[in-house]
């Protein structure tokens, strides 16, 4: 049996997620609020064993040091973007005015890795666009897409390390993955079932 709990943490209302199987507990996009995320997980019957970011950002990233901290959980990343962990130029912190640093990555990801936690599958998908490093996390039935696609829209292709065209060349490959009962767990803003987020976010229409 397997679960995924949501948690909205910050300012910038980050979806952080627990996926709960089997006694083991990975933190997806740790952003902000590492207590709360922590005593969100001591309800649960399990160990948090994995950190995993779906990129480098701050605001995914921002609670990877303290939660490493107290339970000496593995931190997992996409090797294009491992360095946005320990560079706060590059993780954007300090264009908010913070210095965050999270420890190096444990464990560093490549297209099509597996990650296992409990009974549950994640494979790795490289979706380069808003960040170079950009990764989705794709089980049975559900994934998780991080600042690749939200329920109406997409992350932002302003910053320095983004890029629009390999943005919707994520989108386009992410449609031909997906099917309409696939649930779609974004980095930010409500989740649903990929049927429901195809008739609103007409990105994925400029993606084809």
């Amino acid at each position: 049996m397997s679960e995924v709990i949501r948690i909205v943490v910050g300012e910038i209302a980050t979806n952080c997620y627990l996926l709960h199987s089997n006694e083991e507990i990975a933190v997806i996009d740790p952003g902000f609020e590492a207590i709360k995320i922590l005593d969100k997980a001591k309800t649960l019957e399990g160990k948090v064993t994995h950190i995993i970011n779906t990129h480098g950002h701050i605001d995914h990233i921002g609670a990877n040091k303290l939660i490493k901290e107290m339970t000496n959980a593995k931190i997992y990343i996409h090797k294009d973007d491992a360095e946005l962990l320990i560079h706060p130029a590059k993780n954007l912190s300090l264009l908010v005015g913070e210095f965050v640093q999270s420890p190096a990555a444990d464990v560093i990801l490549n297209e099509n890795d597996i990650v296992k936690v409990g009974s549950v599958e994640l494979k790795v998908i490289h979706t380069p666009g808003h960040t170079q490093g950009g990764i989705c996390l794709i089980a049975d039935k559900f994934i998780f897409t991080g600042d690749t696609l939200f329920f109406d829209s997409i992350g932002r292709t302003d910053f320095p390390d983004a890029d629009e065209k390999k943005m919707f060349e994520s989108l386009k490959r992410l449609k031909g993955l997906l099917s309409d009962e696939m649930v779609i767990y974004p980095g930010h803003g409500d989740w649903g079932s990929f049927s429901e987020i195809k008739r609103v976010n007409p990105f994925l229409t400029f993606s084809e």
